[in-house]
């Protein structure tokens, strides 16, 4: 007679009982799969293939999906690309106002340039975060790009003020963000 243990017992009962939930999640996720592929394709007869058929179009279908991507990323590019060569003449002429014009304070200059300054390098550091999380992301919606801080009234920083702007305060840690 031969003696098996609790944990043997469980193991005949459980292994089986997990590959049955396994194949049962993976079989919803190719259901699933399908009808994503059927709607974002217009085709129905994709819901009728079987699995390897359905995956297989699949993969045609991402390939496809992911080439108009890049140029679309680099057409997304060139505006900001405009905007930061806008943006840095815009700088410079703020830095020469500032050194012909009489009485101007040289901390304030280097105040607002500093200013300046930041705010660029943080309107970099979100456009290249967004590049990374649009590339991660499995679809785009082109009304993300109105949600970056594409101006420097959008910084905080507005010029046309008539009360002075507060000096700006150093960062202690940068801000986490999940972008």
């Amino acid at each position: 007679m031969e003696y098996t243990t609790k944990t043997q017992i469980y193991q005949k009962v459980k292994k089986p009982m997990l590959e049955r939930q396994r194949r049962a999640r993976m079989n919803k996720c190719l259901d699933n799969l399908k009808t994503l592929v059927a709607e974002l394709r217009g085709d129905d007869g994709i819901l009728r293939m079987d699995k390897a058929e359905m995956l297989e179009s699949a993969v045609i279908f991402m390939r496809q999906q992911k080439t108009p991507k890049k140029v679309a990323q680099e057409e997304r590019s060139l505006p900001l690309d405009s905007f930061k060569n806008g943006y840095m003449n815009a700088v410079n002429e703020v830095s020469r106002v500032m050194a012909s014009t009489p009485g101007m304070s040289v901390d304030l200059g280097k105040s607002v340039m500093t200013h300046l300054g930041r705010v660029y390098k943080n309107l970099q550091q979100f456009h290249e975060a967004q590049s990374a999380t649009d590339f991660l992301q499995n679809s785009m919606d082109c009304s993300s790009m109105d949600k970056a801080p594409l101006s420097p009234a959008s910084s905080g920083y507005h010029s046309d003020c008539d009360s002075p702007a507060p000096s700006p305060q150093p960062m202690q840690q940068p801000l986490w963000r999940p972008w």
